[in-house]
């Protein structure tokens, strides 16, 4: 820290000097946060960012907002809108957490729990927030593997692993791995089943942190929200696919009771007694006021063209990659629009993480990561489709592809 403050604009200089080495977001192809608004947007961003949502009293229109967000999400999912409950959070992972106090809660009110640990179900491509909320929670967590065909959970492997002390199983809705939907009405349907011979009442939380805003404008017909019975709640990142810069996170409950009172609490010295069931307390309403907005602003037609461009893209992208020889396509872009490439069996003259460093001198981000333990001798390769990645940027991309490999596979094995 200086002994005397600089000007603004020496300031921020300074602080664009150390960031000019930082990629631009729009082509981080590793994210999938949304990393571009229009000016109208970003105005509105910067007029509420001092607005401090907490504040029920003062600013009783961003709490307005708020909960027409939360009625409008409510209604995607197909929830009861007389009963349905929810809450901004600051991402999916302060969600998550809520989500899964909340299924911990339900299972501790039983009352015959004592000297039991109890469990959650997830498979191995859940998001590290469920690792990170069953250590925190001291709550067991029972991983299925992925598998050959697939890495996501099934409906057998949640059956299987769920007994008197399971406080739930998480469906992902949206993997970060592959892009793939998880069959959330197929495991629904199991533990209907397991309800059934055995009793055991198990709910579900979906992560839907990326599909959630995704799905109910491509895929209205697909069966996985709350029209399912045993779906308690569900979870969704308004900074992904709901076009929010971040962080904005949505919690929405099938009614209070599957909320639990137990997350409430009262506060009274911010003006009137206020009930408040986040784990984080002040933030800025922006990302809020930029949810309703783009609500208002898209529409659900809106939300519909844009998501589908991105998936037309992503399908394309997966095809051309697959056409090129050396590939073997993991997630084709068919659910969400990302794209996930493995080498095929026996290349060896070159490594994705060698072509992922070519496409950073072409100033693109793709990360190449290890899948799951169960298949961690596999490295993929992933594109996150975002509304920034045009058809003619897509190309642009795909060339440098082909320019390295034009290279790299005339190498001798």
């Amino acid at each position: 820290m200086p002994s005397k403050g600089w000007t603004a604009s020496a300031a921020a200089n300074a602080v664009r000097i150390k960031l000019r080495d930082d990629i631009a977001p729009e082509t981080n192809l590793a994210t999938f946060l949304t990393s571009s608004i229009e000016p109208e947007a970003e105005r509105l961003f910067s007029d509420y960012l001092p607005y401090n949502i907490i504040d029920r009293d003062q600013y009783p229109g961003a709490t307005e907002l708020e909960r027409h967000c939360v009625q409008t999400l409510a209604g995607l999912w197909n929830a009861d809108l007389s009963a349905a409950v929810g809450a901004a959070t600051t991402g999916s992972s302060e969600a998550a957490l809520l989500a899964g106090t909340s299924l911990l809660r339900r299972w501790r009110h039983r009352g015959d729990t004592a000297g039991h640990k109890p469990n959650l179900v997830i498979g191995a491509n859940a998001h590290v927030c469920w690792h990170k909320f069953c250590r925190y929670w001291d709550v067991e967590p029972r991983i299925a593997p992925a598998q050959q065909d697939r890495l996501h959970l099934t409906a057998q492997q949640a059956r299987e692993r769920c007994d008197a002390d399971t406080i739930g199983v998480v469906s992902v809705f949206g993997s970060t791995i592959d892009g793939s939907y998880e069959p959330v009405a197929e495991i629904a349907a199991e533990l209907d089943a397991l309800a059934a011979e055995s009793g055991l009442d198990v709910p579900i939380h979906v992560d839907a942190a990326s599909g959630g805003f995704v799905a109910p404008f491509l895929d209205p017909e697909r069966v996985w929200d709350f029209r399912l019975p045993r779906v308690r709640s569900i979870n969704a990142s308004g900074h992904k696919y709901g076009m929010v810069p971040a962080g904005l996170g949505w919690i929405v409950w099938r009614d209070p009771e599957a909320r639990t009172n137990w997350l409430s609490f009262d506060t009274n010295y911010l003006g009137s007694t206020r009930a408040n069931h986040e784990l984080s307390f002040s933030r800025s309403a922006a990302p809020v006021v930029l949810q309703y907005y783009n609500f208002l602003r898209l529409g659900f037609e809106g939300f519909r063209a844009m998501h589908e461009r991105s998936r037309v893209t992503a399908i394309a992208l997966a095809d051309a990659l697959a056409g090129l020889g050396p590939f073997d396509v993991l997630g084709d872009g068919r659910d969400l629009p990302v794209v996930v490439v493995a080498l095929r069996e026996g290349e060896r003259r070159w490594s994705l993480r060698e072509l992922s460093a070519h496409l950073g001198t072409h100033n693109w981000s793709v990360p190449v990561y290890a899948l799951p333990p169960d298949r961690q001798q596999t490295e993929v390769l992933r594109i996150v489709v975002r509304n920034e990645l045009t058809a003619p940027h897509a190309k642009q991309l795909l060339d440098a592809v082909r320019g390295y490999l034009s290279g790299a596979m005339a190498t001798p094995a």
